[in-house]
């Protein structure tokens, strides 16, 4: 069983490499990669971005170790 699984949101840090100050950013998962410790999705609710290239919705990968914060899909799984 995936760590993260699909409709699962995710807290993750993202360095904004314009100011170089840390970002937190919510991403809606769609797959996860346990064996690379990555996982794949959306972002569901961006921070401001000086540089313009996390917006609502792009599609990215994200190592676990930039996850601050995890929550279940509310109804799908019963592992909190």
């Amino acid at each position: 069983m995936p760590k993260y699984d699909e409709g699962d949101l995710i807290r993750v840090e993202f360095l904004d490499e314009a100011t170089g100050i840390a970002k937190l950013m919510w991403v809606r998962v769609h797959r996860c990669n346990d064996a690379l410790q990555v996982v794949f999705g959306t972002i569901d609710a961006p921070a401001s971005d000086a540089s313009g290239k996390l917006k609502l919705g792009a599609e990215l990968a994200v190592r676990f170790l930039q996850i601050r914060d995890h929550k279940k899909q509310m109804g799908l799984n019963t592992n909190n």
